[in-house]
């Protein structure tokens, strides 16, 4: 059997980087500010049926590299059985050697399930047995408290009802489970019946008609106060770009008009009408006091006979390359110039972009909000050793890092908490190699609060959740 892969020092290369971890980054709790889990089943303190369930439904990370090893989408997202699927995966794990996927799985295994060996064909079985033994003592609350998480953010549509959020605070969870406020929908006009669908829902939730963009606009701010009531301190959106079309209240309510009659928009007037809910959330976010995140850069759905197949957000998305920094730039100083503009971080998918989206943070702090506004984790394609140092560098060389708010998951698995252990890691032997090499001080009490900070306390400081 291979040794072990997860030791006490994994990823740790100097004495400095460990004396980092072990003293200062290891016990810190978790702030998870922005993922995809699922409230109902935190509400329920769901129970996993198998190690298939909680570890491989979802997970588009693995049905990538399953494609890629030749496994058919029938052993994948298909009709067969739980345990096959798994197997699947296992004679696919020592193809991963030098992707993030290799290092991930196998410190899944040993954090979750205490199984320190290798997964591949030959222990498949065992391992099934095993962890599939464990998983009673791993139930949701069982995960949270382990891992020590303090806040976990959920993402969550205007138009849903918070049902799950409220049954979450009458549980005795420890952690607090917070909403997240992600409004992406009313923007996606491509698709009028869609459109229509989703605003049906969030009339009914918003116990308001919408016939016009006022209406509209009306109800995304009701739900907008109702997650304020219910924990919610940021917003979330995903966009290609950001949008910073000149769109006045006429000429958005006529795109609006023309959408709620079935008619299709031009892009031009998708991205006008985009822009002018962007900034209605912007300011509504200042008000309140709230973070907002903007996700740019991806190019999703890319594979249409797998989305006629099964469904989009199925693992065939992939780093766009769009131009970033002109329309960002508008956006931002649109609300700064007006006194709007709120706490910000940008989350950068291509890696070409780091310095544009570095930069861009300098250009709107405004001496109000230490790090007021981030350049966020490595995110999707990029949170792993290599994608989280270069975000890193970027974030040293042209702001500063030791206000930075840290990590998050952007996951759907609850055995993605481990992405916290794995960021630490990674910033303690940066730091670490950094004092070795004399360019920063051997001053551990300087250095570890810099840990601590970036690991918890940022986060804590920055976001204002009740912490209970």
């Amino acid at each position: 059997m291979t040794p072990p892969l997860i030791l006490d020092d994994f990823l740790l290369g100097g004495d400095s980087a460990r004396r980092l971890y072990h003293g200062f980054a290891k016990d810190q709790p978790i702030i998870d500010y922005h993922n995809h889990l699922s409230p109902a089943q935190i509400a329920a303190n769901h129970q996993f049926g198998d190690l298939q369930e909680v570890w491989l439904a979802g997970d588009h990370y693995k049905w990538r590299a399953m494609r890629a090893n030749g496994v058919s989408e029938d052993l994948i997202t298909g009709a067969a059985s739980p345990e096959e699927k798994f197997h699947a995966w296992a004679k696919t794990v020592p193809y991963t050697l030098r992707n993030p996927l290799y290092h991930w799985t196998h410190l899944e295994l040993t954090r979750y399930f205490d199984i320190t060996g290798s997964l591949d064909a030959s222990t498949a079985r065992a391992i099934w047995q095993d962890a599939n033994a464990r998983l009673p003592q791993l139930r949701v609350h069982d995960i949270l408290n382990r891992f020590r998480v303090r806040v976990l953010c959920t993402t969550d549509d205007p138009a849903d009802s918070l049902e799950h959020h409220r049954a979450i605070k009458a549980t005795p969870l420890a952690t607090r489970v917070y909403p997240a406020y992600r409004p992406d929908k009313a923007l996606a006009l491509h698709d009028p019946a869609a459109y229509a669908l989703w605003l049906e829902k969030l009339a009914q939730t918003s116990g308001t008609s919408i016939a016009t963009l006022d209406d509209l606009l009306q109800a995304l701010k009701r739900r907008h106060d109702d997650f304020h009531a219910a924990g919610c301190r940021a917003t979330d959106h995903g966009l290609n770009t950001a949008f910073a079309t000149p769109c006045g209240d006429v000429e958005a309510a006529q795109i609006f008009r023309r959408v709620r009659s079935g008619q299709v928009c031009t892009p031009e007037e998708q991205a006008a009408y985009a822009s002018r809910l962007m900034l209605e959330f912007a300011r509504w976010n200042a008000a309140k006091g709230w973070t907002m995140q903007l996700h740019l850069g991806a190019l999703r759905n890319t594979n249409r006979r797998l989305q006629r197949r099964i469904g989009a957000d199925v693992g065939c998305d992939s780093i766009g390359d769009q131009a970033q920094a002109s329309a960002l730039a508008v956006f931002l100083d649109t609300l700064d110039n007006a006194g709007e503009l709120p706490r910000t971080i940008l989350y950068n998918l291509n890696p070409a972009d780091n310095y544009v989206f570095a930069s861009m943070t300098g250009n709107f702090q405004d001496g109000s909000i230490p790090g007021k506004i981030q350049f966020g984790s490595g995110w999707w394609f990029l949170d792993q050793k290599e994608g989280m140092e270069w975000q890193l560098n970027a974030l040293s060389n042209l702001g500063l890092l030791r206000r930075f708010v840290g990590m998050v998951t952007d996951s759907r698995s609850f055995l993605s908490f481990t992405r916290h252990e794995y960021f630490r890691r990674v910033l303690c032997n940066l730091l670490g190699r950094d004092i070795d090499n004399g360019e920063v001080p051997r001053d551990f009490e300087l250095v570890g609060s810099m840990v601590r900070e970036i690991c918890f306390e940022n986060a804590r400081d920055h976001f204002g959740f009740d912490l209970g």
